[in-house]
């Protein structure tokens, strides 16, 4: 336990369609040579899905976690916050979050607030990455925390419904997405411990089985599709090489991939999650 091996641990992320609120990132104003059409399906712009909606979707499928072993987490927020919607905190309360500024005053905060930090300047234990991607396979380094994703700009007409209008446009809204997203999320613990990695991974599980509920998908538009994400906790046990294998469309896991497999759901896991039961029944 609190292996250093695992400080860096991968998640692997895959969807048809990602649009995030808080706007992706590119690289086309030197990619595109002067010539780029935002259009062109043909484009090999790269770009960065910034680690803001990454993190909040992680925070949220461990907080369901947490709040399904009859735990309450942390409320998101500053401990001073004005609400003006005093009724949406109090069902908050009601749906298993405590009041925020409670947690660790007595030594016992819950382990949210030890992962992502919060209030008092209180650092977290984990560092979340952007997620770097590019559309050209062979440049994808996938140990860095990086994905094979294709650039869209993607245009939406809202039209008149009145048949004498004949459709006529009302307005058209432009989206930045990206398309057949495949790759790795790194994550960094700055301090590992067991029950870290207990949730980490029942988070993930969680996540992954919950991916077409609305509540647990990733950024904006999904309304549209957009945020279905199929996601898997890479085994920590594997080294760079093997990391690798698992993206390579061509290749099988190898006998060693198999044997830590094993070691990792019979030996490492359980542990992991045991601990993770331990914390939360001390609290």
């Amino acid at each position: 336990m609190g292996n250093p091996e695992f400080r860096n641990v991968y998640i692997r992320i895959q969807t048809d369609l990602l649009v995030i609120g808080d706007s992706i990132l590119t690289d086309r104003h030197h990619a595109s040579s002067g010539n780029y059409e935002d259009d062109d399906p043909q484009n090999q712009i790269g770009g960065i899905i910034p680690a803001f909606p990454l993190s909040g979707w992680l925070r949220h499928g461990m907080e369901k976690v947490l709040q399904n072993h009859g735990d309450t987490v942390c409320h998101p927020g500053e401990a001073n916050a004005n609400f003006r919607r005093d009724s949406i905190y109090d069902r908050d309360l009601e749906a298993g979050y405590h009041p925020k500024g409670e947690c660790g005053e007595h030594g016992d905060e819950c382990v949210v607030l030890d992962l992502f930090g919060g209030f008092s300047n209180q650092p977290g234990k984990v560092m979340r990455r952007p997620i770097q991607f590019s559309p050209v396979r062979s440049s994808v380094d996938y140990t860095q925390g990086q994905a094979e994703g294709h650039y869209r700009r993607l245009n939406r007409n809202v039209v008149s419904r009145n048949q004498e209008d004949n459709r006529t446009p009302l307005r058209n809204t432009e989206l930045d997405a990206v398309a057949n997203l495949d790759g790795s999320w790194q994550l960094t613990f700055r301090e590992v411990k067991p029950e870290f990695l207990g949730l980490l991974a029942e988070a993930i599980e969680f996540l992954d089985t919950n991916r077409t509920e609305f509540m647990h998908q990733l950024g904006g538009q999904r309304n549209f599709g957009a945020g279905i994400i199929e996601c898997t906790l890479l085994n920590p046990l594997y080294e760079d090489r093997e990391l690798r294998r698992v993206f390579d469309r061509g290749k099988t896991a190898t006998a060693k991939m198999e044997e830590k497999d094993e070691r990792w759901n019979a030996e490492r896991l359980p542990e992991y999650r045991t601990a993770l039961r331990n914390r939360i029944e001390c609290r």
